[in-house]
């Protein structure tokens, strides 16, 4: 049985998350995906995307995915040569530019390495964040969701129970700004069992998540965000799921060509011309976008897609 679907069938067996109000999205939703390392890498297996459509209903709407490895809620990761300056400023122009109406948040998975310590900076940053990206983009919606946890895997791999008490303190930290500001939070921590053993093993090597922890990732956010998992034709969704992650690549080389710092930074000067085939990705994202549309509809129970 395919990841996905196995997940959506399983939900009572893997746990759930805080009750909340039921989310819904809205006609012509842009979703946005921003955070660390779990939310770039979402992009290889599209098991949170796919989940999010089959859940959502019949209507128009987008996602984007802006996560970078290793990120911080200070943009660090995402400054090339100037550090946390230029990359929350980079990701500024970003959210002005799409203007999402929906954004789902991320962060605490790299800077939980920093241990307790950490805890005020990552706190203050992450209020600024969300400061940054209420002005710059005034999203209808604002998900704080926690990292997932860490697995302890055995020898030789390293025993992360330490830092999974790291994490829990930042989760913990996301818990109270989400409550401080009225905005929607995921456990996800707890919801994959914060750390403790289980039979099924749902990262590689402790820290980055397969395509099962995805796929439990997914179910774990459509149940928290009071959606209705839907059972969807499985071979209809694997091409679903396979045509979203083409759609990801397609807008990831385009808004964060290989090539950059010959297409807009210091050597812009010999290769700069070429930055005029940035746009040329727009139809070709756009015309995944309409094959998407076709597929989730297909691949949706014929009730729902009624």
């Amino acid at each position: 049985m395919k990841p996905l679907i196995a997940c959506l069938l399983c939900l009572a067996g893997l746990g759930s998350l805080p009750a909340a109000e039921p989310f819904r999205f809205q006609e012509n939703d842009l979703v946005l995906f921003l955070g660390d390392t779990w939310v770039e890498r979402e992009q290889r297996d599209g098991h949170i995307e796919t989940a999010l459509l089959l859940s959502a209903g019949i209507g128009d709407f987008r996602f984007r995915n802006l996560g970078w490895s290793g990120d911080t809620v200070e943009c660090e990761a995402r400054g090339y040569f100037n550090g946390a300056a230029e990359g929350f400023e980079r990701l500024t122009s970003a959210l002005s530019e799409l203007r999402p109406s929906v954004v789902f948040l991320g962060y605490g998975g790299s800077a939980a390495f920093g241990g307790a310590e950490g805890i005020p900076a990552f706190r203050t940053g992450y209020e600024r964040l969300l400061d940054r990206i209420t002005s710059a983009a005034a999203p209808r919606e604002i998900v704080l969701i926690s990292p997932p946890p860490a697995e302890s895997l055995g020898a030789p791999l390293p025993d992360l129970s330490g830092h999974n008490r790291n994490l829990a303190l930042y989760r913990d930290v996301i818990r109270d700004l989400a409550a401080a500001r009225k905005l929607r939070f995921l456990d996800l921590f707890a919801a994959l069992g914060g750390g403790e053993a289980k039979a099924q093993r749902f990262t590689d090597n402790g820290i980055h998540y397969t395509a099962e922890g995805y796929a439990a990732i997914a179910g774990k956010i459509v149940v928290g965000l009071g959606l209705s998992a839907v059972e969807p034709r499985p071979m209809h969704a694997d091409r679903l799921r396979e045509t979203i992650n083409a759609k990801n690549r397609l807008y990831f080389h385009q808004w964060r060509p290989a090539n950059e710092t010959y297409l807009h930074l210091f050597r812009k000067h010999e290769q700069g011309n070429n930055a005029a085939e940035l746009p040329l990705f727009d139809p070709l994202v756009k015309a995944k976008e309409l094959e998407i549309e076709v597929l989730r509809k297909v691949a949706l129970p014929k009730q729902i897609a009624q």
